[in-house]
């Protein structure tokens, strides 16, 4: 019997705490003091529902006593869908709080599209400095300057769902600066006026379709690097140097080529005059042989080309000395 009383307190005592799970009452009890009208049952649903009443209640709470207006269906709804409640009551209690038109519908649209819709409320208060990365240009004579901006900006509550972000806004800026350092004659115009380029830079309109709106872009510093132009003319003076020498060294070879082609006439026309000259024998023991020739004009011919060679001997020593 003893057993049996243990069981049934202890199954009771289960079905106590069961019960206090499923319908809340110390929670019901708060928001009914804290001016929350909201059902006992509407709880027990939500643990069906599996919304946390805890956090309903109490961002209700905080709605209510902050005066905004808003129905535990609408925090139900977002919660389900994935959103952050907590969050979204205390932007939109900062958003009354700074007197920025924020609906519900808009905050839990922001929350829903991945973006902090407090911090974007704070953005909006207080304007937030964007540094850009160090940006390269080149100006009309050749020399390279290195800009940072920095760029002040606040959230566009408007355009937070759909609207680019902060890396549209440094891109954007990064090719404001290229282009006005790109149009100046000369970089002494970039050092002495650098308010030209956040002045060309801001009416371009670079917030058009982001999330932010720029307040004023200001140029933190500008170094001055290395001459392109004089590096450039460097570089196509060396290629134009390899070209000529390329040209040079075409033309050698041909010339090498020709020499070598004349060369080889040249020997060619030799081996014939050898060649004929080793026929001049045989022309002149057939004329013997035949009795065209006689053995006394042979003697002649060999005399006058005897005396033939002596003249040009002497010719050519007497040349010499001469020249000398």
């Amino acid at each position: 019997m003893d057993y049996v009383n243990l069981i049934i307190i202890f199954v009771v005592i289960i079905g106590f705490f069961i019960f206090l799970y499923f319908v809340p009452i110390n929670l019901w009890i708060t928001a009914q003091f804290s001016g929350v009208n909201i059902g006992l049952f509407e709880l027990v649903f939500m643990r069906i529902r599996k919304v946390p009443p805890h956090l309903i209640v109490e961002s209700m709470i905080t709605a209510t006593k902050a005066g905004l207006k808003v129905t535990t269906n609408e925090l139900e709804t977002h919660y389900l869908a994935g959103g952050n409640v907590a969050l979204v009551i205390k932007a939109l209690i900062s958003a009354d709080k700074a007197n920025i038109n924020l609906s519900f519908k808009q905050a839990t649209a922001i929350d829903l599209a991945g973006r902090n819709v407090f911090e974007a409320v704070q953005t909006s208060v207080n304007p937030r400095v964007i540094t850009t990365p160090p940006v390269t240009a080149v100006a009309h004579d050749g020399i390279q300057l290195t800009a940072k901006a920095r760029v002040t900006v606040r959230a566009n509550i408007t355009q937070l769902v759909g609207g680019a972000g902060e890396e549209t806004i440094i891109a954007r800026v990064g090719e404001g600066i290229v282009t006005s350092i790109g149009s100046s004659q000369s970089h002494k115009e970039v050092l002495e006026n650098p308010d030209k380029i956040s002045k060309l830079v801001l009416s371009k309109g670079l917030d058009s379709g982001t999330a932010f709106e720029i307040l004023s872009i200001d140029i933190a510093d500008v170094d001055v690097g290395e001459n392109i132009g004089a590096k450039l003319q460097i570089e196509q003076a060396a290629a134009n140097l390899k070209m000529a020498d390329a040209r040079a060294e075409e033309r050698r070879s041909m010339a090498v080529a020709l020499e070598q082609e004349m060369k080889a006439k040249a020997q060619e026309a030799r081996a014939k005059v050898i060649e004929a000259e080793a026929e001049i024998p045989k022309a002149i023991a057939e004329a013997l042989r035949n009795g065209n020739l006689g053995v006394l004009d042979y003697y002649k011919m060999q005399n006058l080309k005897a005396d033939t060679e002596m003249r040009e001997s002497i010719a050519g020593k007497g040349g010499n000395t001469h020249s000398n």
